[in-house]
């Protein structure tokens, strides 16, 4: 990608933002919408990995409907309007946020069984055709904000490269932080240099994750090795600190009840993988901020590396909580994303998709069983699940005030930055990764109420 020529010369869709699907691409969206709301409903998938632990009480009855979609409202609503919807218009490609965030809510809020598949349909209906109405009539706008938008691409796509740095730097400490932020910078310049074509984020990614891995592997490694010694010279004492785990633990019954409860449903899943391989297939959709802009731009193998790894940071989280509430996750654990991308059929992608979620809720109790037993992998993966969502924050908030310079200059840097910080003030009504293009709609729309009153005169490009 040299020096990004991809958010210099963006791709058809990215240029145009238009949203403008094909047929079989508005009939995956509104029947992949009904699936969604409909497992959610049954309660045995959510996207939304906050939602999920409060599932088990609903599968239990110990809560209702009402409160448990207070709840997913409560954890959702700032992401589908404030992350969701921007990204979509702004790159063209539709994302999880904006897809399934909302069949959870729907699906959850049913009252009727053959209502939810209805209702989420209704949704996916609404995406696939109101969006491009509300692209249109934006980019007829005096002030032009989604056009503007496209300006988050370069700091989401660049400071995303580092987050396997800053989870090697919090896990390992600072020396290994370091020679993994050198190794990722000589990478990204010597990629921009020698392979222009190629995203010169992906090789250093690449070498972050399998740097993070190894130090995680070397660590656990010399962890077992110590604990041998130990046993060698006080097998007694050993014995007592590794106790077997009773046959009785409610941790394991819970677990194996949740794990049979996804396995009697494996059609279902099946299905929903599908589904979802087929939707990023299309190429109608991106599984995250980055990659959304990349498959915006025709990089659909960059999109399948960034997710892939990506991916690795939630692999715990969404095989814990799913054993623990018996409620899968909606996308799996994302494997199907990057399959999708690479897939040259639709067909192969519902193949591929089926048997990659078939796979996935066979091998939940074995997956869980595995991570009990490799501790330096499981906080591998919890520090990059924290380190993506801060770097995803700070190229969220860079690339929002860089819109806001497009669209309004100082003043719409004003805006935009004292919308954040006021969002910040109050207690982040909006959560701090939507906060900023968030504020970058609300200010553009200000600035063409300013025009309007013949307060603003727009930028000339």
């Amino acid at each position: 990608m040299g020096a990004l020529p991809a958010a210099a010369h963006p791709g058809p869709a990215a240029a145009a933002g238009a949203l403008d699907f094909s047929t079989a691409g508005q009939l995956t969206v509104i029947a992949l919408c009904a699936l969604t709301a409909y497992l959610a409903h049954l309660a045995l998938a959510v996207f939304n990995d906050g939602v999920r632990p409060f599932m088990l009480d609903f599968i239990q009855g110990r809560t209702t409907r009402n409160a448990t979609g207070a709840v997913s409202f409560g954890l959702s609503a700032g992401f589908i309007f404030g992350l969701g919807a921007p990204m979509a218009l702004s790159s063209g490609v539709l994302n999880p946020w904006l897809v399934f965030l909302p069949t959870d809510l729907l699906g959850i809020l049913a009252p009727k069984k053959w209502l939810a598949p209805v209702l989420g349909g209704a949704w996916g209906a609404v995406v696939v055709f109101g969006l491009k109405g509300a692209n249109e009539m934006a980019h007829k706008l005096p002030v032009d904000f989604l056009t503007a938008m496209q300006q988050m691409s370069t700091p989401i796509l660049f400071l995303f490269t580092l987050f396997p740095v800053l989870a090697i730097s919090k896990q390992f400490g600072r020396l290994p932080g370091a020679v993994a932020g050198v190794v990722e910078l000589a990478l990204v310049v010597v990629t921009m240099k020698l392979w222009p074509k190629v995203f010169a984020g992906a090789p250093a990614m690449a070498a972050g994750v399998l740097l993070l891995i190894g130090f995680a592997v070397a660590k656990d490694l010399r962890q077992r090795r110590t604990e041998r010694a130990q046993a060698a010279e006080e097998r007694a004492q050993a014995a007592e600190e590794r106790p077997a785990v009773p046959d009785d633990d409610p941790m394991v019954s819970l677990f194996s009840a949740s794990a049979a409860r996804l396995r009697r449903h494996l059609p279902l899943f099946m299905a929903l993988g599908a589904g979802v391989c087929l939707l990023a297939q299309l190429h109608i959709f991106g599984g995250g901020e980055a990659t959304s802009f990349l498959i915006a731009k025709g990089r659909s193998a960059e999109a399948a590396q960034v997710d892939f790894y990506r991916a690795f940071g939630f692999l715990p989280l969404i095989a814990t909580t799913a054993l623990a509430s018996g409620a899968y996750g909606i996308a799996g654990f994302t494997f199907v994303y990057p399959i999708g991308y690479l897939l040259p059929s639709p067909w192969w992608a519902l193949v591929c998709g089926a048997l990659v979620f078939g796979v996935e809720v066979l091998a939940l109790s074995g997956i869980g069983r595995a991570l009990g037993g490799l501790p330096s992998v499981r906080d591998s993966s919890e520090q990059l699940r924290g380190a993506i969502g801060a770097t995803l924050q700070l190229a969220l908030l860079f690339g929002s005030l860089l819109a806001a310079q497009a669209m309004g200059g100082g003043l719409g840097i004003l805006l935009v930055g004292g919308l954040y910080l006021l969002n910040e003030a109050m207690g982040r009504v909006v959560v701090r990764t939507a906060a900023g293009p968030a504020a970058v709609v609300v200010g553009g729309v200000l600035l063409n109420v300013l025009y309007w009153l013949d307060l603003f005169t727009p930028l000339t490009s």
